[in-house]
């Protein structure tokens, strides 16, 4: 426990003193880098994703000062921004607004909804990203991280949080995922863009951009509303998505690519395109009181991610590319907080705690981490400084696993995780 949290201190101290109070208050992508005006206030890489390790630390000890002022500085500004950002997104827009001022417990939300029924249209919400060459004009995503779905899960926690327009949220964002499902011969797929819009064919049915983050934020939204045919939408995609996925050892690992590029790794098993967000569909199944999918209990589906990121060779890395990350979206943090939050493999969690303690790099008054891109002329990366790829997030894991490791079995409620606890 000590080590976890004292890694976790330094981290968390290597992160402070990033931030800046210049122009607003933001903290660099990595160490040194300039302001990046898009990411500021975003959970992702932004100072948004400083309210999540806020939250971990809540559980642990009383805020200092220093955290008091930042939680203050981070709420006043991303409520600021609500009213004249057109970014709806999860991780970068008024979807994470939404996560990050519930998890601050500021007042905001509400304008938060307010101007994402203000954006919407009748087949989604529009974002620059999603246009020529790679989309047709006008193209809209669905999946949870940049797309519709994301946009359901937001009015979910909303509602959570008594704020008010979340159901009428939720309605508009069901439809649009209802009249986009594809029908198939094994239930119900969904794509992170549709055919018609994509100029390259492409699907990644996991958690951040595909099938099984839809089905995810369709089930949670019917349990929360009281729509018994989002919840079975989720299940046929649910059932559709076992039958895309490899169970040859017992596991469960969905394709990280339909079609497979050359070259590229068959699977991955991460939170954003593995078994470890994946889980969480059969988690929120079972919060749905949905027990069984294709045949077996969700529990076993549950169990049988979890195996495969057990028994997948992680967190060593095993040749370039694979597992050069130590982060959450794709790497060892947040495997290990996933296997926390289920309390299933926690000694496997915390293995991964030790891990990260041994890779851990002085640098001033903390530590940090620098990850690897095997492509690049320099594979080693700049230490990130945020919550999805940086020290914030990991540090907020190893207080985490702080927390575990004395027996304590709190964990954070997060929009993305709340209902797999």
């Amino acid at each position: 426990m000590d080590t976890y949290w004292g890694t976790a201190e330094a981290a968390w101290r290597w992160v402070l003193d990033q931030v800046r109070y210049d122009d607003g208050v933001w903290i660099p992508p990595s160490a040194g880098a300039e302001l990046d005006q898009e990411d500021r206030d975003g959970m992702y890489a932004g100072v948004g994703g400083l309210a999540h390790v806020l939250a971990e630390i809540r559980l642990c000890r009383d805020w200092t000062a220093e955290e008091a002022r930042l939680a203050q500085a981070v709420a006043e500004q991303v409520r600021a921004g609500i009213g004249t950002t057109t970014d709806y997104t999860f991780f970068s827009g008024l979807v994470s607004a939404i996560g990050v001022l519930t998890l601050l417990d500021a007042p905001g939300s509400g304008a938060a909804v307010a101007r994402l029924l203000e954006l919407s249209t009748p087949d989604g919400w529009p974002l620059d990203h999603f246009g020529p060459p790679r989309f047709l004009e006008g193209a809209r995503s669905h999946d949870l991280t940049t797309g519709t779905a994301g946009v359901l899960l937001g009015a979910v926690q909303a509602r959570r949080h008594g704020v008010a327009g979340a159901e009428e949220l939720a309605d508009v964002a069901a439809e649009i995922l209802l009249a986009e499902r594809e029908e198939v011969p094994t239930g119900l797929n969904w794509r992170a863009v549709p055919v018609r819009s994509c100029v390259v064919q492409r699907e990644t049915p996991n958690f951040s951009h595909g099938l099984s983050g839809i089905a995810t934020a369709l089930v949670l939204a019917g349990a929360e509303f009281g729509r018994p045919d989002l919840v079975e939408a989720g299940v046929r995609g649910a059932e559709h998505l076992v039958a895309l996925a490899d169970e040859s050892d017992g596991g469960f690992r969905a394709p990280l690519r339909i079609p497979l590029l050359e070259d590229m790794e068959p699977f991955s098993y991460g939170w954003c395109h593995g078994p470890t967000g994946t889980s969480l569909l059969w988690q929120a199944l079972r919060h749905a009181g949905v027990s069984e999918v294709a045949g077996s209990k969700v529990t076993d589906w549950h169990s049988r991610c979890l195996h495969s990121i057990r028994v997948s060779g992680l967190p060593e890395r095993r040749y370039p590319g694979f597992w050069d990350n130590d982060g959450r979206c794709c790497g060892t943090a947040g495997v290990g907080d996933r296997l926390l939050d289920s309390g299933e493999h926690t000694d496997f969690a915390l293995h991964l705690a030790d891990v990260i303690v041994e890779r851990a790099i002085p640098d001033g008054s903390g530590v940090c981490w620098r990850f690897v891109e095997h492509r690049n002329d320099d594979p080693l990366l700049p230490p990130g400084v945020g919550w999805m790829q940086g020290a914030a997030g990991i540090a907020g894991f190893l207080f985490h696993a702080g927390r575990v490791a004395r027996g304590d079995t709190a964990a954070v409620p997060r929009m993305d995780t709340w209902w797999a606890l």
